[in-house]
């Protein structure tokens, strides 16, 4: 079997900078977390920039998902460090974080006192809804890249039925959903 040769870059590498204010600008626009950042973080990094494919994206999410921390920073992370290495996960992931720290202080220095009036309390109401809706769009745009065969169906479903009825713990449903993709869709095997 012949090697391969490595994929030709998508696109030019970003700057630094640029690294940084592409996150920046979805962190600061994001309410609800990394399942809410996916479609932004896609639209951007596959779709504007080309700095990486739908395949990585989905690869990259997935592996934010299973290691120890944020998903959107993670994913981020990962895509820095695919474009400019080391300065470019540190640039993506202080581009992720930078929002949510300004955030975080001007709320403790200016507005908790005001989290328990009624217009308040209804905003939030209605942005929870709409977080809903965006989790549920990363949750279809996911699965549309990931789950395109009957034996990834399966895992798919398999894993959400034993998480929601049996109560399994969802990193007991990643380890297994692993070794099923290694064992099944291992070199050579087709998916």
């Amino acid at each position: 079997m012949e090697p391969q040769a490595p994929a030709a870059p998508l696109s030019e590498p970003p700057k630094l900078l640029e690294l940084f204010f592409v996150f920046f600008r979805i962190s600061i626009i994001t309410i609800g977390g990394g399942y809410v950042m996916f479609p932004l973080m896609k639209a951007e990094a596959v779709d504007s920039k080309g700095w990486i494919t739908d395949e990585e994206m989905v690869d990259y999410y997935a592996l934010g998902q299973s290691v120890p921390g944020i998903i959107a920073m993670n994913t981020a992370t990962l895509v820095g460090y695919r474009k400019r290495g080391i300065p470019g996960a540190v640039c993506a992931a202080a581009g992720m974080a930078a929002p949510s720290l300004m955030v975080i202080l001007i709320v403790a220095a200016f507005l908790a006192p005001y989290f328990e009036l009624p217009w308040v309390r209804k905003a939030f109401a209605g942005i929870r809804a709409a977080v809903v809706a965006l989790i549920v769009m990363a949750v279809w745009q996911v699965g549309k890249k990931s789950v395109n065969s009957l034996s990834k169906g399966v895992i798919a479903v398999g894993s959400f039925l034993a998480i929601v009825s049996l109560g399994l713990h969802p990193v007991l449903m990643i380890v297994v959903g692993g070794l099923l993709g290694a064992v099944l869709f291992g070199k050579g095997a087709k998916a």
